[in-house]
């Protein structure tokens, strides 16, 4: 029984700095990350921590305390304290930051206390509830916790991560160290603690320690006697009684701190759960994380909450005519759906009208019942959804039509707040409408699925679509949260409008018509790229004398810092780095025409080839019947407005090698078209840089027709154009495009290979020849802190909350995404203005050609016999004239049988 069954109180004590950095080295600092540069390892493990702990020891009340920065008392008396640990790793810094947010949306206390450690807080609020019959549950990787240990106190020790808890109580302390908990100071200072650099009496173990305390009853007794204790370690005792006295003195725990004393100020149920999910979004957590949130952070009580929870309300079972019409009712059409292809009830739906949720398998459904809910949703008043590409192409696959009245809530609320964690139904569900759910559970296995009695799967069958019922309604009060948003946002309203949801038609068609695939080419191309992988490896084993795993980073590890005896890179949790970026640079340091340099030659060749060899794979696999392949643009990926390409990706064509290039030659003009018309903007997004900053020299660059990169450089390098280099060139070109994307010096100089201190002068070269460029930059990044978020060229928002955060890391990145944002943004809406106007432009003159792909600021477009020159007419005006700037729109056409001929 737990203290929340009972009138009990139990306060759960968290050392905030130990957990975090345990749940750092936990979790791989590159797998978790907000998106804008900041790790989020620690601050997940961490809160997946506190969301464990939380759930299964029931407390009452919660504390996290931290260290401050700048050491405690403890250091004045031993300078060295601490001494000798580790620097805090990059990835680490503003996570602890990031932490207090995350316990601040909690409702979870957290404490700091000048001059002391974040132990003596822990050690006066266990000691307080103790005193007063309560429970405490110490969470602390610290042994110096140990000492509190006590009747009603008990340490929560992790073991493995932040996962796995040894539980400490007085006999589990007597038994692993001999001593009682009270005792365990004693045994520290006879025996030191290395993490905090105090040395011990040498040749002095716990055991020995642990007999000698058992001895003569405490340490202040053990020194007494002393001078009795014979052999090398009675010596060495002696010889540093002072380093002991001096250990026991730090790592007594302060017990008598002044803080807070009214439980009150402790007590779980403060939490915000939209302030949480706003965080969580923040973070980019996933799902899984949000829905584990125990209600008792929240303030929330699902079994006294009044109802049921969303899965468990009434779901009616549409099995014939007479269930679907109780489920539609006579509320003017006003529908809300989601759905799924479920591995044991296959295509699922549900279907909810404001008042009314129901489940439907398809394939159960009569011909009278599923005519009847074709009719209901072609002639629906509204249908609300979450992403209607996704939802309209998996109904027609089923049979079924969506009506004309479609709202996608995905689209609205992405416009609203890009760069949220998710827009699917179940997450615009929880975050707009108010809905909760469990965790998703996992895909069973096939052979589980064979296993299962037809009750047990009847049941799986219910609960998913009981879900998708609960998800299906929620998405109403959701639509009417959207709706008073975008009420308040006129800017947004006529981006939706007049923007996305007209090219959300485009795009859907454009998937329909696909792009034509030369089968016999793309199985040439991949059985020559197999060939080069196959190679590699064999080149690469033969330098090393033995056949090497060039996919396994533990393997390579040893070939490398082993075998090879390379200088080490980067460390990281698993050992030292073998990513690209790691292995250019250490390839770059050894001679030519060592072993180390040729084998990562071949290795990164390797990797090269596999990449190239795996798009061709996936292409090949996703070829229809009629040799075309079909990708689905995405309008939600890019918190910049940016299309993106999946299944497959045809944006991410590697282009910059010739072996890349050369996949697009598997891309052709298919049956009954003469040609494929590839169209792009010509650096628009130093265009847009040039119409926004007003700088005169920029727009002078676009307005005479010189070569921009060359005539920028002649400026910076101070040297006439047709004295600039190609070195020279390059390095302006990269300059410029690192201002348009918020690039640092640091990161110019890493991607020019160049000083930090060169790619400083560099860049203030520049800002000083484009003054305008310098000042817009500034404006835009002060404006956005003022105003809280920027804006394109069309008014589309994007808030950046971070730019006014004490954390510096957040802060940093927040203001590089405040000078990109603009610029891309902008981009990304001239091109989509510019879909728009081709489309229809080639509609109204009832050409054959169509417009097929859109990758970044190039359009591909398939034309028909004789309509080429027409067609070339109505591309380049429609792009051109998308958007006024203040410098021209320059548009390049390309023509070829091939994507690759096509190139220009």
């Amino acid at each position: 029984m737990s203290a929340s069954d009972t009138d009990d109180q139990r306060i759960l004590l968290i050392d905030g700095h130990a957990m975090a950095f345990r749940a750092f080295f936990a979790l791989p600092a590159d797998g978790f990350s907000d998106g804008r540069g900041q790790a989020t390892n620690a601050v997940y493990g961490f809160t997946r921590m506190l969301i464990n702990v939380v759930a299964s020891e029931r407390p009452t009340h919660v504390a996290v305390a931290f260290d401050l920065p700048g050491g405690t008392f403890r250091d004045r008396i031993y300078d060295q304290y601490k001494g000798g640990r580790d620097e805090t790793p990059p990835a680490f810094h503003g996570q602890i930051d990031l932490i207090m947010q995350v316990l601040d949306a909690l409702g979870v206390r957290w404490l700091t206390y000048e001059d002391y450690e974040a132990d003596d807080i822990i050690a006066t609020l266990a000691t307080r509830a103790e005193a007063a019959g309560d429970e405490a549950l110490i969470v602390s990787s610290d042994r110096d916790a140990i000492q509190l240990v006590g009747a009603k106190v008990t340490l929560l020790q992790p073991i493995k991560g932040v996962t796995e808890m040894r539980r400490m109580t007085p006999a589990a302390v007597e038994e692993k160290y001999g001593i009682p908990p009270e005792r365990y100071p004693d045994l520290a200072a006879l025996v030191g603690e290395a993490a905090d650099n105090l040395p011990g009496v040498p040749g002095v173990g716990p055991k020995t320690a642990a007999k000698w305390l058992t001895q003569y009853g405490d340490l202040p007794g053990l020194i007494a006697h002393a001078g009795e204790i014979k052999g090398k370690a009675g010596q060495s005792l002696r010889d540093h009684l002072e380093d002991v006295e001096r250990n026991r003195l730090m790592n007594a725990a302060y017990t008598t701190l002044d803080l807070p004393e009214d439980p009150a100020h402790y007590s779980l149920g403060g939490g915000d759960r939209a302030r949480v999910l706003e965080v969580f979004d923040d973070l980019a957590f996933g799902d899984t994380i949000r829905r584990d949130l125990p209600a008792t952070l929240l303030g929330e009580d699902p079994q006294e909450s009044g109802g049921p929870a969303p899965e468990e309300a009434e779901v009616l079972a549409v099995d014939g005519p007479d269930a679907l019409r109780e489920l539609l009712g006579e509320e003017g059409g006003l529908l809300a759906l989601d759905v799924v292809e479920d591995v044991r009830g296959g295509p699922l739906m549900g279907l909810a009208t404001p008042s009314a949720r129901g489940a439907i398998a398809l394939s159960s459904l009569d011909s009278e019942t599923s005519t009847a809910l074709g009719a209901a949703l072609e002639e629906a008043a509204e249908i609300r959804v979450a992403d209607a590409p996704a939802v309209r192409s998996w109904l027609a696959e089923n049979g079924y039509r969506l009506g004309a009245q479609v709202r996608d809530l995905s689209l609205e609320s992405f416009v609203l707040r890009p760069g949220a964690r998710s827009y699917d139904a179940e997450a615009l569900a929880s975050d707009l409408g108010g809905a909760s759910f469990e965790p998703k559970p996992r895909k069973p296995a096939a052979s589980t699925l064979q296993k299962e009695s037809a009750e047990v799967r009847a049941e799986h069958i219910a609960r998913a679509g009981g879900r998708l019922a609960a998800t299906a309604a929620a998405l109403h009060p959701a639509a009417e949260e959207l709706t008073a948003r975008t009420g308040e946002a006129p800017w947004a309203r006529r981006i939706l409008d007049e923007l996305e949801q007209p090219l959300q038609r485009v795009l859907e068609t454009m998937h329909e018509r696909g792009i034509a695939i030369d089968e016999q080419a793309l199985a040439a191309l991949r059985e020559e790229f197999e060939g080069f992988v196959a190679q590699a490896k064999r080149e690469a084993g033969a330098i090393v004398g033995e056949e090497v795993n060039l996919a396994s980073p533990k393997q390579l590890q040893v070939v490398l810092f082993e075998t090879l005896a390379l200088p080490t890179t980067r460390k990281i949790s698993s050992g030292h780095s073998t990513d690209a970026e790691s292995l250019t640079d250490l390839q770059e340091s050894l001679d030519p025409e060592s072993s180390g340099h040729q084998f990562l030659s071949w290795l990164l060749r390797f990797r090269e080839m596999s990449k190239l060899t795996g798009y061709l794979v996936g292409l090949d696999k996703v070829v229809d019947a009629g040799s075309r392949v079909h990708t689905t643009f995405q309008q939600t990926a890019a918190a910049t407005g940016r299309l993106a390409s999946t299944e497959p990706n045809l944006q991410n064509i590697p282009v910059r090698t010739a072996e890349g290039q050369r996949i697009r030659d598997a891309f052709v003009a298919g049956e009954g078209f003469e040609t494929l018309l590839t169209a792009d903007y010509s650096q628009i997004e130093m265009r847009i840089m040039a119409h926004l900053s007003e700088d005169a020299g920029l727009i002078e660059a676009f307005n005479s027709g010189e070569d921009l990169h060359n005539f920028v450089a002649s400026r910076v390098f101070g040297v006439s154009p047709d004295a600039v280099d190609p070195a020279m060139r390059s390095k302006t070109k990269a300059v410029s495009y690192g201002l348009a994307y918020g690039l640092s010096a640091f990161g110019l100089s890493r991607q020019l290979r160049i000083s930090r201190a060169e790619a400083t002068a560099l860049r203030d070269g520049y800002f000083e020849r484009f003054g305008g460029v310098r000042d817009y930059l500034h404006h835009t990044v002060e404006t956005a802190r003022t105003t809280g978020y920027t804006e394109t060229i069309l008014g589309r928002r994007r808030y950046l909350p971070d730019l006014t955060s004490d954390n510096r890391q957040r802060r940093e990145n927040a203001e590089r995404v405040a000078l990109n944002s603009p610029i891309q943004g902008s981009a990304a809406d001239i091109i989509k203005l510019a879909m728009l106007r081709v489309e229809s432009r080639m509609r109204a003159a009832e050409l054959s050609s169509r417009m097929l792909l859109q990758v970044h600021d190039e359009l591909v477009v398939e034309v028909a016999a004789g309509e080429l020159d027409q067609v070339r007419e109505i591309v380049e005006e429609g792009m051109g004239s998308a958007y006024q700037l203040s410098v021209p729109l320059d548009v390049g056409v390309g023509i070829g049988r091939t994507w690759r001929e096509a190139a220009h």
